[in-house]
């Protein structure tokens, strides 16, 4: 194969990132793990990247997936002589459908608790499991309030950012400026969060109040470790 075109110093480092992560793990890395490595907050950007890297012969793809690529040639033009990464199979293409999901921080089944805003982790889950990824983030639980619903102290809530939810649903709630989940209900002029476990009473806001309870969204999964 003939020596591939010269590289720009930003399309040296995405290779590089690349080939490293190949002998390091057996595997490329995915779109979000290069662009974390190299500070790219966009998948636009480093898209772009391996497009440029593949037309010039230093990698091969399939589909514009990233696991689903080959190391052909390292950074400075020499072959690459380590595992050209794993073999373009369906297999392999079905690890792009794996979703990293936010941890944004905690939220009580119990009592409400102040939520930490930032992101603390990510979860990985297949996106066939809670359907189309946008708007997704998850919570840590606190507490034993909704464990008749299956949802346990120490659990991972996966939640769908939507403020229109219907009665009955399970919701991630701020009431107070202080984060909790519960089933929501609206009656008689006021709004009733219910907890899943009979030794716990429900929390009651009044409608006039209902404004400083923000519905964060609707609870479309649990994650539990064991």
């Amino acid at each position: 194969m003939e020596q591939p075109q010269k590289l720009t110093d930003r399309q040296a480092l995405v290779l590089d990132a690349i080939t490293e992560h190949i002998q390091g793990a057996g595997y490329p890395p995915t779109i979000r793990e290069i662009g974390d490595r190299l500070g790219i907050r966009s998948t636009n950007g480093v898209n772009d990247h391996l497009k440029a890297l593949e037309r010039k012969g230093y990698i091969l793809r399939e589909d514009s997936k990233s696991r689903a690529l080959r190391a052909v040639f390292c950074s400075d033009g020499r072959r690459f002589e380590g595992s050209p990464g794993a073999p373009i199979t369906e297999e392999l293409a079905a690890i792009e459908g794996i979703l990293d999901i936010p941890v944004v921080g905690r939220i009580a089944a119990g009592a409400p608790i102040a939520a930490i805003e930032h992101t603390e982790e990510y979860v990985k889950i297949g996106e066939s499991l809670l359907g189309r990824s946008d708007g997704l983030f998850s919570l840590r639980v606190r507490g034993d309030s909704m464990i008749d619903d299956g949802i346990h102290d120490g659990d991972y809530i996966f939640v769908r950012q939507q403020q229109n939810v219907r009665d009955g649903e399970i919701v991630a709630a701020m009431v107070d400026g202080e984060a909790t989940v519960k089933r929501i209900y609206r009656e008689n002029g006021r709004v009733r969060l219910q907890p899943a476990n009979d030794a716990l009473a429900p929390i009651y806001i009044l409608e006039s109040d209902a404004r400083e309870t923000a519905v964060l969204g609707r609870v479309v999964g649990v994650f539990r470790r064991i």
